[in-house]
């Protein structure tokens, strides 16, 4: 995702709600996020369907390598060598 350009990727919500159609196209376009605000403070981020997706699936990945390392921290890891060994005996079945 690109990130968000200040002079035009941050807007109040109440232009926003005037021309939706405008904000979502341009969003699309860009692949930028979008941030709107209200009273001159972010209340929301709008980003492309596609871009969430990608989001998300990053976040499981980072998700799943921080449940690794707290495993390996806690003694639950298996070495290189170990590991090897065992897909290599359960390919050779």
């Amino acid at each position: 995702m690109s990130r968000v350009h200040v002079d035009e990727d941050i807007r109040p919500l109440s232009e926003f709600r005037a021309g939706v159609a405008t904000f979502v196209k341009q969003i699309q376009e860009t692949r930028r996020p979008m941030v709107l605000t209200q009273r001159g403070r972010g209340v929301a981020v709008l980003v492309d369907a596609h871009e969430y997706e990608r989001m998300q699936e990053r976040l499981e990945v980072l998700e799943e390598i921080y449940k690794a390392e707290e495993q390996i921290a806690a003694g639950d890891g298996v070495s290189h060598e170990d590991a090897k060994a065992r897909i290599m005996d359960r390919l050779s079945r």
